[in-house]
């Protein structure tokens, strides 16, 4: 027989479709050109990017075939606008299945403590058990700037998971590298867990630098300006490459705060059709999880963008889910609503991800809503800048008052800086440039967040939650001049401020 006939549940001869998760993106990109055609009066020149895409993919025995069965109004795509009549179940054995193959997942979520919403978890994933709620360092190139790997698994930082960036990895050393020395872990020298980002973010980080289409994206290296193109599976192949724990589907993102609802419709949709490949180009799912990111702007409407989104990521039953789209210029009061939206609808047997935020008050309100984990690069970067983060807030030790100021940063963390080193000195470093006093803050900063962190856990487990939440605003808001936004959010995770 030849390649790609017969049924699509085995198809072993066209190693392109080795599973049927494949064939299911196979038949959905070809379902697509169909869904235009019906869109577009029958017009195929308006149609012609997903006809071409569409065989560029998939064996051309099947899209002969598919097209003969349109012309004949026999086809069983959902969409056909020639459809006279639909097969039967028994009659449908050359069409991959409508529903979705459960994707196999290699993490564990078992909770521990609940107040409402908020939640204590443990995450056991294939590098060891990480205690949610967390909050990710980031590495976007391997390592945490101004941070050793001894440092980050020390007490009192005691990490148990970090962020890479795919995008930044494939530029350099190259995941071909890093897979032939054995995976990120080796190449860090890193034993605990790695979820790595798609590189969506990219397109909003870089948007200068890119161009996106329904294949994927095209960057321009901000290395050496040479084009990389970053399509959903190649972005899956980098990430198997790489050998994370946690890896990102690839991800159509723009900023929230851009005034287009046609592009945001765009994007989401695409988004949806991204995860599809996302899933068929998946090669190691029994040692490393997929997560998908929920994109659909500030639409919190019913029947939104936002739900649109869940519906269609919720039906694929995939390891995790990460709320995607936010902080990036957006209200506060936009911010918290979507949040409460998609942590309200995601399944609670899954791990739930708000990425790139990492302000210690969202942390605290967003935790409340009941998301499990967070990432940003704010506390290292803010480090860098010579900012200290203490829980009244911040400071800046850059500035004259701290000139002979013998306090350390924060006289209640366990860090070795605060035990060490007084404001004075690190403003002495900071005023210099000298990059150990970077260094020094950056620590601090990073203790901060984890401890910060399971302390918050640790009260959701000995049911003293929303006493913590209370003690913790009132230390940064000693006036009671509490932001409007974290009132309302809080209110809604069942949580009164004195």
């Amino acid at each position: 027989m030849p390649a790609g006939e017969g049924k699509l549940k085995t198809t072993p001869l066209d190693p392109r479709f080795p599973n049927q998760n494949q064939a299911q993106h196979c038949w959905t990109r070809y379902n697509e050109y169909v869904l235009c055609l019906k869109n577009n009066d029958g017009d195929e020149d308006s149609c012609k990017k997903y006809f071409q895409f569409a065989s560029s993919i998939c064996p051309q025995s099947w899209i002969d075939r598919w097209e003969g069965e349109r012309e004949e109004g026999t086809f069983a795509g959902v969409n056909s606008p020639t459809k006279k009549k639909a097969r039967t179940e028994e009659s449908n054995g050359d069409a991959p299945p409508t529903t979705f193959k459960k994707m196999p997942s290699a993490l564990k979520l078992k909770v521990v403590g609940r107040f409402h919403r908020a939640r204590a978890s443990v995450l056991t994933l294939p590098h060891g058990d990480v205690r949610t709620p967390v909050f990710m360092p980031v590495g976007t190139q391997g390592t945490i700037k101004g941070m050793t790997t001894e440092q980050m698994r020390n007490p009192p930082i005691q990490c148990e998971i970090l962020l890479a960036n795919t995008y930044h990895l494939a530029l350099r050393p190259g995941t071909h590298l890093i897979d032939d020395i054995g995976g990120i872990h080796n190449f860090m020298q890193w034993p605990n867990n790695v979820l790595t980002d798609s590189g969506g973010f990219q397109m909003v980080s870089l948007s200068k630098l890119c161009e996106i289409t329904e294949e994927g994206v095209t960057f321009e290296s901000f290395v050496d300006g040479s084009k990389m193109l970053l399509t959903p599976e190649m972005s899956i192949q980098h990430q198997n490459r790489i050998g994370s724990d946690i890896m990102m589907a690839l991800d159509d993102v723009i900023s929230s705060v851009t005034d287009d609802d046609a592009r945001f419709k765009e994007a989401t949709e695409r988004t949806v059709r991204w995860i599809d490949r996302c899933m068929a180009a998946h090669a190691n799912p029994e040692r490393q999880n997929l997560f998908g990111i929920v994109q659909g702007g500030l639409d919190v409407s019913e029947g939104g963008l936002r739900d649109y989104c869940l519906d269609e990521f919720i039906k694929r039953d995939l390891p995790g889910y990460a709320i995607g789209g936010l902080a990036g210029g957006e209200s506060k009061d936009a911010f918290w609503r979507v949040v409460s939206k998609c942590t309200k609808r995601l399944p609670e047997d899954k791990p739930r991800y708000l990425m790139g935020v990492g302000y210690p008050l969202d942390l605290v309100v967003c935790s409340a809503l009941g998301v499990d984990m967070f990432d940003c690069v704010y506390p290292t970067r803010t480090a860098r800048f010579g900012t200290a983060i203490v829980p009244s807030g911040l400071l800046k030790l850059k500035a004259a008052q701290f000139e002979d100021d013998e306090q350390p940063i924060d006289s209640t963390c366990e860090c070795f800086v605060c035990k060490k080193y007084t404001r004075a000195y690190l403003r002495a470093l900071l005023k210099k440039e000298d990059g150990i006093g970077a260094q020094l803050v950056t620590y601090h900063n990073v203790t901060y967040m984890l401890t910060l962190m399971r302390s918050l856990r640790q009260s959701i487990i000995d049911e003293r939650f929303e006493e913590f939440v209370q003690q913790f605003m009132l230390t940064m808001f000693p006036k009671k001049d509490y932001p409007a936004w974290t009132v309302e959010a809080l209110a809604d995770a069942q949580i009164t401020l004195l």
